[in-house]
């Protein structure tokens, strides 16, 4: 055995942490948490926001078929309210962590501010852009952020959620002018306030 291959083996397992949809005033807010298999490396991993949808549909896949573990968690609209954004995003956090099949040595986080989990942990800016775990962990919260979308769009046709995917651009804006609110719109957030009773 060659001393690369035997520090390949005792590499720690690390875990990376991210979430999507903070900036959203509809919806939950996701997060994923991806054990990669070092002796598996994914070509393109990088922020899910400079990927393509269909880059991210196709990564996604690879992650979830090569990870040594994945999960997803999530924190409904109601607990974004109750609790603030940066809370919900830390318990959405927290919850996918908990359900990965494999205990890491070390959990990378996306961000500066880390979720309490029982493992040691990192907090990295702009990580989703520089650490292999952490993008995968982001391409897999926004993929699962922009499905919740698409059945948000069925249940309530007529917001466009597939299209905007929940930020409060114009249309999305004009739609709560014309519709009102739905039971998933955030209502602790400034542009949605202004349309509760």
């Amino acid at each position: 055995m060659s001393r690369a291959a035997s520090l390949d083996n005792e590499a720690p397992l690390v875990a990376g942490l991210d979430e999507v949809g903070r900036g959203c005033i509809v919806g939950p807010v996701i997060a994923a948490a991806v054990i990669l298999d070092p002796g598996k490396p994914i070509a393109g991993l990088t922020d899910s926001k400079k990927l393509s949808e269909r880059k991210r549909l196709i990564l996604a896949e690879q992650i979830k078929q090569s990870a040594l573990s994945w999960a997803i968690g999530r924190a409904e609209a109601s607990e974004i309210d109750t609790i603030n954004i940066l809370q919900a995003s830390l318990l959405a956090m927290c919850r996918a962590y908990k359900q990965l099949g494999v205990k890491p040595d070390l959990t990378q986080v996306d961000g500066n501010k880390l979720p309490a989990i029982d493992c040691p942990a990192q907090a990295i800016v702009g990580g989703d852009a520089l650490i292999p775990a952490i993008s995968a962990a982001s391409i897999l919260a926004k993929v699962a952020r922009d499905q919740e979308m698409t059945t948000l769009d069925r249940m309530f046709p007529g917001y466009a959620f597939s299209v905007h995917k929940g930020y409060p651009t114009p249309s999305h804006l004009g739609k709560l002018a014309d519709l009102g609110l739905t039971p998933q719109h955030r209502r602790s957030y400034a542009p949605v306030k202004k349309f509760s009773d």
